[in-house]
Formats: C-alpha cells, sequence, structure tokens
C-alpha cells in the first residue's frame, strides 16, 4: 500500500467530518490484514419438531442487565476481536438528544435501551437516534436498520443470531428453500438466540406455487415466527392475510393491535396502496370459513394494514423495478400519509433499500424521511453470508460499475429483471441471450443446431436431453410431476423450462464456488457493493472476512449520523450572525 493518501473512509473509522462536534475518541489507522480466517458463529442446522410454540420471534429468556447491558452479556463470535472498533454516533440535527446509557458516550443509546420487550443480553454497543424509536423498539434493535433477506439461506442462520448478539435485527433469506430446510433453521436460529432477541424470516411470493406460499406461513405460525419481510408480491394473497391477522386483538382500550408484524418490500405505487390498506373482507371471510382465523382476529384484522411497515426498494441487488429512491420514498410516504386516515392501530413505518452502501447513502435516506433502512449487497459480503468463499472474494474486488441486468429465473417467462454481478462471469450475457430466444422461437427444434451446440457446452455443459432428464427428475421428487407432464404436450412451456434450469444450475454454481464453474455463476448484487469496496479499501475492512454484519451496520449507521452532523454544522456556520 505505500504512503498513499488514506481513503475517504477513515472519516467514518475513526473520525467525524471536519467541522463536526466530536464525542469520540479517534482510533488510530490500521493497515489491513489480509488473509485472515473468518470465525463464523455457525453450527449445523438441525431438525427438529416443528409443531411447538415459540416465543415472540426469538427467545424468551431471563431480562437482560438494564441499559448498557453489563453484566451477564451473552458470549459473542471471536470474529469481534478481528474487526476495528466503531465508533459512538452523533445525533443529528434536529433530532432529540438520546438518552444516554450509564457509561454510555454522550449522544448515544445503550444497546438494552433498544431493547425494551425482555432486555436481550446482547454485545454492549451504542445505538443511533435516526430513523423511527417505535421501529427500534418492536424490532428490539439499536439503530432504525436491519439486514434484508437473500434468497437461498444467503441471509443464513450465522447471520441472524451474529445480528442478534449485537443488538441488531435480520432476516432469514428462506426465498427458494424447501420446507425441511427452513424448518431446521428456525430449529438453529431459536436454539443459539440470545434471550429476549428478535429475528425475521422471508416470505417471498410464488406465483406458480402458492400452495408453498400457504405451508410456509403455517410453519412460521407453528413455530412463533412473529416478523417477516414479504418480498416479491405484486397483491396482497391469503397466506400473507393469515400470517398478518393470526392473534390480532384489541387492548384494553379497545385499540386495535396485530401480533404479528409484515415488513413487505415494494417498489410499485399500487403495490403499496394494497399494503396500506386492511386486507380484503372476501379474503378474511375465506380464511374464517375454513377455520384458520377466528371471527374475533378478522373483525380485528379488518382495521389494521396489512403491512406494519413498508420497505421502499429502489434499484437494488437481486429481483428490481430499477426504481429511484430520490422519487419512490417521498411518494410512497405521502401515500401512507393518506392511507393512515383509514385504517386503526400504529401507523405504517415506512424506510428505505437499494443502494444503501455508504454513510452518506444511509443518510439520505434518513433526509428523505425514512424511518428505517434495511441493507442487502453489503451484507453478502461477510463472513456470516450463506455463500461461498469465491463468491465473496469477487464480491471484494467490485466497483460500483460492475453490475449488470439479466432475466430472473423464477420470472423468467414474463420477462422480469434481475440485477447481477458482470465481472468475472458470464451469466448476465448468457441469461439475456437465452430469453432473447425464447421470445424469438417457439420450441427448442427450432433454434439453429449451431446455436444449440454453444448453448450446450457454455450454458448447460450438457446435452439439452440430459437437462430435461434433470427438469422432469426435479419436479417429481418435488411432488409436482404435473408441471413436467403438461410442458411436454407444450413445446414453448418445455424451452422455457429448459431455459430456466440454466437459472438454478448456476445460482447453485455459485453458492458452492464450483471452480470448473466460474464463468456461469449467477450472484445478485447492487452497486452497492462496490460503493462500500471503496469505502473501506485501505482499511481493515478492506478483507472480506473482517465484515461482520454487525460492523457492517455500526459503520453505516455510526457515520450517516456523522455525516447529518456535519451537514448541520456547516448550515450553522454558514448563517448570519
Amino acid at each position: 500500500m505505500g504512503d498513499r493518501p488514506r481513503p475517504d473512509a477513515h472519516r467514518f473509522l475513526a473520525g467525524g467530518p471536519r467541522g463536526a462536534p466530536r464525542t469520540r475518541v479517534r482510533i488510530p489507522f490500521r493497515r489491513p490484514v489480509r488473509g485472515r480466517p473468518g470465525t463464523g458463529t455457525g453450527s449445523p442446522h438441525r431438525g427438529g419438531a416443528h409443531g411447538r410454540p415459540r416465543s415472540f420471534g426469538g427467545r424468551s429468556g431471563a431480562a437482560g442487565q438494564g441499559a448498557g447491558g453489563s453484566a451477564g452479556a451473552a458470549p459473542v463470535s471471536r470474529a469481534t476481536s478481528a474487526a476495528p472498533a466503531i465508533p459512538a454516533a452523533t445525533a443529528a440535527p434536529g433530532l432529540p438528544a438520546p438518552a444516554a446509557a450509564p457509561g454510555s458516550p454522550a449522544g448515544t443509546v445503550g444497546a438494552a435501551a433498544a431493547a425494551p420487550s425482555g432486555g436481550a443480553r446482547v454485545a454492549a454497543r451504542p445505538g443511533t437516534v435516526l430513523g423511527s424509536a417505535r421501529f427500534r423498539e418492536v424490532y428490539r434493535t439499536r439503530h432504525a436498520y436491519a439486514a434484508g433477506s437473500m434468497y437461498q439461506g444467503i441471509a443464513s442462520t450465522d447471520l441472524v443470531v451474529r445480528m442478534a448478539e449485537h443488538g441488531l435485527f435480520g432476516f432469514f433469506g428462506a426465498g427458494g428453500l424447501s420446507l425441511a430446510r427452513i424448518g431446521a433453521a428456525l430449529d438453529d436460529i431459536e436454539r443459539r438466540l440470545p434471550p429476549g432477541a428478535a429475528y425475521g424470516m422471508n416470505l417471498l411470493h410464488d406465483m406458480a406455487d402458492p400452495d408453498l406460499e400457504r405451508a410456509t406461513v403455517e410453519l412460521f405460525l407453528r413455530c412463533g415466527v412473529r416478523h417477516v419481510e414479504a418480498a416479491a408480491f405484486t397483491r396482497v394473497t391469503a397466506p400473507l392475510v393469515l400470517f398478518r391477522a393470526k392473534g390480532a386483538h384489541r387492548d384494553a382500550a379497545g385499540v386495535p393491535v396485530a401480533a404479528r408484524q409484515v415488513l413487505a418490500k415494494v417498489s410499485r405505487p399500487e403495490v403499496a396502496r394494497q399494503f396500506l390498506a386492511p386486507p380484503a373482507p372476501e379474503l378474511l371471510a375465506a380464511l374464517v370459513a375454513e377455520g384458520a382465523l377466528t371471527r374475533d382476529e378478522a373483525a380485528v384484522a379488518a382495521e389494521l394494514p396489512v403491512a406494519s411497515d413498508l420497505c421502499v426498494e429502489s434499484d437494488s441487488g437481486g429481483h428490481t423495478d430499477q426504481g429511484v429512491a430520490l422519487a419512490l420514498l417521498p411518494t410512497l410516504r405521502r401515500l401512507r400519509d393518506r392511507a393512515a386516515r383509514a385504517t386503526g392501530g400504529e401507523p405504517v413505518r415506512v424506510g428505505a433499500a437499494g443502494g444503501i452502501g455508504t454513510p452518506e447513502a444511509a443518510a439520505a435516506c434518513f433526509l428523505l424521511g425514512a424511518d428505517f433502512v434495511l441493507t442487502g449487497s453489503v451484507n453478502q459480503c461477510s463472513p456470516q453470508a450463506g455463500t461461498s468463499d469465491a463468491v465473496k472474494d469477487l464480491l471484494a474486488g467490485l466497483d460500483v460499475q460492475d453490475v449488470a441486468y439479466a432475466p430472473a429465473g423464477d420470472l423468467f417467462e414474463i420477462g422480469s429483471r434481475v440485477q447481477v454481478v458482470r465481472r468475472g462471469t458470464m451469466f448476465p450475457a448468457r441469461a439475456n441471450q437465452l430469453h432473447d430466444l425464447y421470445r424469438r422461437h417457439d420450441r427448442l427444434e427450432d433454434i439453429d443446431a449451431r446455436t444449440l451446440s454453444t448453448l450446450e457446452r457454455t450454458c448447460f455443459r450438457r446435452p439439452v436431453a440430459e437437462v430435461w432428464e434433470d427438469v422432469v427428475r426435479h419436479y417429481r421428487d418435488t411432488g409436482r410431476p404435473q408441471i413436467a407432464r403438461d410442458a411436454e404436450r407444450d413445446p414453448r412451456r418445455r424451452m422455457a423450462l429448459v431455459f430456466r434450469w440454466y437459472f438454478a444450475a448456476s445460482t447453485r454454481a455459485a453458492l458452492d464456488g464450483a471452480k470448473d464453474d466460474t464463468a456461469n455463476y449467477q450472484i445478485h448484487c447492487g452497486p452497492a457493493m462496490g460503493a462500500f469496496n471503496r469505502l473501506v479499501e485501505g482499511t481493515a475492512l478492506e478483507s472480506w472476512r473482517r465484515r461482520d454484519v454487525d460492523v457492517i451496520a455500526d459503520l453505516l449507521m455510526t457515520g450517516a449520523a456523522d455525516v447529518l452532523a456535519g451537514a448541520g454544522a456547516r448550515t450553522a456556520s454558514r448563517r448570519p450572525s
């Protein structure tokens, strides 16, 4: 590294913006330690009976030790020692000064103060006052911040538990997993979660398999899950309403209260309106008729919005509508304000996701009025992420321009898009070629022999006939043989299923770190990853093995507080005396 100038990141890792009030001790610059192995908190998933009730989306148990969480704190992973010290946050201008926990610096909130419900015994670190205090209370987190789900368990049990151990909140990436694997993950999280801590599970809408969505919700209810992140929904479904309405009741004053929280990720106003409104009466009536809800639960749910939290998803890694936060967030906040007049209970909180990889980006979201922020791409490049080291090595080298758009495998036929890594992989080009062939041809036999041979050599790495055999076997083994049988009679549908096979195989190659198939890695990621890499260049966090998810959260949130405090100080200095 030589004597090159220190990057801008050091003002977040060590100091604050010039001119801002300083309440922290400056941390000496440390050069990155390369090649140090990460120390995860994982243990093998275990099975178990999924019929027993669990506590409120987190473990019940002894209360914590009060503000600051001193004695009796649960041990945390040894990986904590590998991370640079993160400074305490300063309050942003215009926000009330937080109550400091005993022994905490001014302008910070103790970890236990952010978890009043049961008092999680977690590592004592300060929190910021940015965003919604109610969000921090409901989700038992010291920042108005959540680590979002990443499908196929990339947002792993290790990630969820690590966040909880440090007084933070994360969603497990249940999308794309079997019920058995989701159940094993729930067992693993419940066994390792600190007492009183909270966590959430992803509920991914699947238009092709509504029965799986219902079975997943029923598993969540049996296991006592209280928080879900609803993703890829284009409409409110009966299983989602069942989750939200189950346990709904009135408090002593007769106010409707939801027992479960739904954080809905949206990027379109017409979808947001559905989540901001109460469930459709016909959905509630059908759930009552089948015995899934009581009449009292349905009556209370009819006064509550479907979502407790709305997460405005701008152009992000994975599925994306390529929305712009500057336009979306203010628009959906106004929708929320109008809809609040027609519903009871708590107002819906509106947060932001997509493109958040630096403190400045998080600060911009809060300046636009976000109640919380949710991150994704940056957490994929951490020791706790459930993907291969090969993928993490690739992600740690990305810049902001190293991503592209490709067709979404699960919505291949309708042309939905995902944002993926393009550097070091041919997946975007090959996936777009497959979708172009699908649009131009009615069946595989119409594709010229030369093109088909190229696909077999580069994408499939086997004859098309073998790919189709794998497809038939997959649907037979998952209890859906009729899908393959129907496709046998529909050549265009058969072609789509063969092409969709490539998307599943390319995801598996990346997750497994297949060394002989790197050209086909499918890695969902947005430009936030490159922005974060630039932020931490030349620091201890340049190595992904030092980027524990809680360290990322603290860096972004305390840095955001500094950005806003610095902006306030500069504004004040320019005012005429």
